[in-house]
């Protein structure tokens, strides 16, 4: 073989994993989106603890709704990478989704927690819990925090829904050490 049809081969094997991937990557999202629906609708039907899939080690604890974004995503149970790869994770130690308190939920900046920043003070956010109540939050304000500054996770007098991205959100490397934080006071029942 020559080495032309040798380097058109190594070309065709190398773009053909390249597509391969490109591909695989969106349908994985498209999959997970309607298992972690799926897990939802049985949670509120069941009241009962769903996995999305059998070896998840996180589901769904609510369903976080922006309407004025568009936005509609089930929050999972714990803020780390497992959970925050496929959807928006509740803080541990947070007060619960819909409960009295300072509810904290984290996303990343670049898919869950994009729309964070075209938020604006006024917009409602919506909280559905497991119990399949609606609680109803207006942003207050949003604002940039050091990742140290860990209060905005602390107790509240009030009902308040926290929501933390990473900052800038048009940062080429994931992670850093700024904070974007979104603040939602929590509407009283008319």
């Amino acid at each position: 073989m020559s080495r032309l049809r040798r380097g058109a081969l190594v070309l065709l094997v190398v773009g053909s994993g390249s597509l391969a991937w490109g591909l695989y990557l969106p349908a994985k999202a498209v999959a997970a989106r309607a298992l972690l629906d799926r897990a939802w609708d049985r949670t509120l039907e069941t009241g009962e603890v769903q996995r999305p899939w059998a070896w998840a080690e996180t589901w769904p604890v609510a369903r976080l709704i922006a309407p004025s974004q568009e936005i509609d995503s089930v929050v999972l149970a714990g803020a780390e990478g497992a959970s925050l790869a496929f959807a928006p994770g509740h803080v541990d130690g947070t007060a619960a989704p819909g409960r009295a308190g300072n509810t904290a939920l984290a996303g990343h900046r670049d898919t869950t927690f994009a729309f964070l920043e075209k938020l604006k003070p006024g917009d409602e956010l919506l909280l559905e819990t497991p119990e399949g109540t609606t609680a109803r939050y207006r942003m207050t304000d949003g604002f940039i925090v050091h990742e140290d500054r860990r209060e905005i996770l602390d107790p509240t007098p009030g009902d308040i829904l926290t929501l933390i991205t990473c900052y800038p959100f048009d940062a080429w490397r994931p992670g850093g050490s700024l904070r974007y934080v979104v603040r939602a006071e929590r509407e009283t029942e008319r």
